[in-house]
C-alpha cells in the first residue's frame, strides 16, 4: 500500500513538475489544481446546501439594477477575451487545420498563455450566475447538471492552461467567447424589462448559434484523428467531446421548442429534463396595473412563450425553465 501511495506522489510531482508548462507555473492558481478543486467543492456545496439554506426564510432579493450591469461587465469581458485569442494567434496566422502549442517565451506565445489565463478566471465570473438565481430564490433554476457543468468547467479550463495554453483547441475557447458576447447582451437588454423585449426578437436564434458553435468545435477538433499534428491527442478528444454532449442536448431543446410547439409537449419535456436551467434570470419590469395584472404582461407573453423561456450559458443549453414572472398574482 504504501508503495502504491509514494508511485502515485511521485507520479503527481512529475506530472506537475516536468510535464507541464514551466511558463504558467508561477501564475496565480495554477502551481496546483487544489485551488481550484477547492473553489469548484464550495461552489458546488454553496449552490446546493448552503446558498439555498440561507434563503430559505428570506425575501427573495430584486436585483434588476445588479443584474444589468453584472451582464453589460460580462459582455465587455468577453469581447475583450475575443478580442485577445485573435490578436495572439487566430487572426495571426494559427492554423485551422493543424496548429501545436507554441511553448516558446516570444511575444505572440506568452500572449496566447496569458489569454488562456483569463478565459479560466472567466469560468469563476460565471458563478454569479448561480449566486443570483439564490439571492433570487430560483432554486428550481439552479439544477444538479447546472452546478456540474459550471462547477467543472474551471478544472477543466485549468488542465488545458496548465498543459496546452495555446494552439488548436483554443478554438473552442474563441468561438465560446463570442458566443458570450451575445449571450450576456440579450441577457442584459432582458433584465431592463418588458419593454425592451422588441429589441431582442432575434433570440431564438441564439440556440442556432449555438448548435453551430459546437458543430464547428467537432469538425475541427476531430479533423485531427485523421491527420498528423503535433497537438496532445487527449486535449482534442476531450473538447470534441464537449461538442458532441452539448450538439446533442441543444437538437433536443431546439426541436421541443422551435418544430413541436405544444405546450403540452414543451412541459413534459421540462419534467423529463429538470427545469436545468443552465441561464441568468430574466426579470419582468415594475409596471401599472389593471384589474391587478400587470399591463405589461401581455407585451411579454407575446414575446416570450406563456411558460417557458429559452436559457443559454457558456455554451450550454438543456431544456426549458418554467417562467413563474410572467404574470404578477393579485395584491
Amino acid at each position: 500500500m504504501t508503495a502504491i501511495v509514494t508511485d502515485l506522489v511521485h507520479g503527481y510531482r512529475d506530472l506537475m513538475d516536468n510535464k507541464s508548462d514551466p511558463r504558467v507555473n508561477h501564475w496565480m492558481m495554477m502551481s496546483s489544481p487544489l485551488p481550484t478543486m477547492v473553489i469548484c467543492l464550495c461552489y458546488a456545496y454553496f449552490s446546493k446546501v448552503l446558498g439555498p439554506r440561507i434563503m430559505e426564510n428570506k425575501k427573495p432579493y430584486k436585483l434588476r439594477g445588479i443584474l444589468i450591469s453584472y451582464n453589460l461587465i460580462q459582455t465587455l469581458f468577453s469581447t475583450w477575451i475575443f478580442y485577445e485569442y485573435l490578436m495572439s494567434g487566430w487572426a495571426k496566422g494559427y492554423s485551422f487545420r493543424c496548429q501545436p502549442v507554441d511553448y516558446s517565451n516570444n511575444a505572440m506565445a506568452l500572449r496566447m498563455a496569458n489569454t488562456c489565463w483569463w478565459y479560466y478566471i472567466s469560468k469563476f465570473t460565471e458563478f454569479f450566475d448561480t449566486l443570483f438565481f439564490i439571492l433570487r430564490k430560483k432554486n428550481q433554476h439552479v439544477s444538479t447538471l447546472h452546478v456540474i457543468h459550471h462547477g467543472i468547467m474551471p478544472f477543466s479550463v485549468w488542465m488545458g492552461l496548465k498543459f496546452a495554453p495555446g494552439g488548436h483547441s483554443t478554438f473552442f475557447a474563441l468561438l465560446n467567447t463570442f458566443v458570450h458576447i451575445i449571450m450576456y447582451f440579450y441577457y442584459m437588454v432582458a433584465a431592463m424589462g418588458p419593454e425592451y423585449q422588441k429589441y431582442i426578437w432575434w433570440k431564438k436564434y441564439l440556440t442556432t448559434m449555438q448548435m453551430v458553435q459546437f458543430v464547428l468545435i467537432m469538425c475541427h477538433q476531430f479533423q485531427l484523428l485523421f491527420i498528423d499534428c503535433d497537438y496532445p491527442r487527449s486535449f482534442m478528444i476531450w473538447i470534441g467531446l464537449h461538442g458532441v454532449l452539448f450538439l446533442g442536448l441543444f437538437s433536443d431543446f431546439y426541436k421541443a421548442k422551435y418544430v413541436d410547439r405544444r405546450e403540452k409537449s414543451a412541459k413534459k419535456y421540462s419534467v423529463q429534463n429538470g427545469s436545468t436551467g443552465l441561464c441568468m434570470p430574466v426579470l419582468e419590469d415594475s409596471a401599472p396595473r389593471q384589474n391587478g395584472v400587470s399591463s405589461y404582461t401581455t407585451i411579454y407573453n407575446k414575446e416570450y412563450n406563456k411558460e417557458y423561456n429559452s436559457c443559454y450559458s457558456n455554451g450550454t443549453n438543456n431544456g426549458y425553465v418554467a417562467n413563474n414572472n410572467t404574470e404578477k398574482k393579485l395584491a
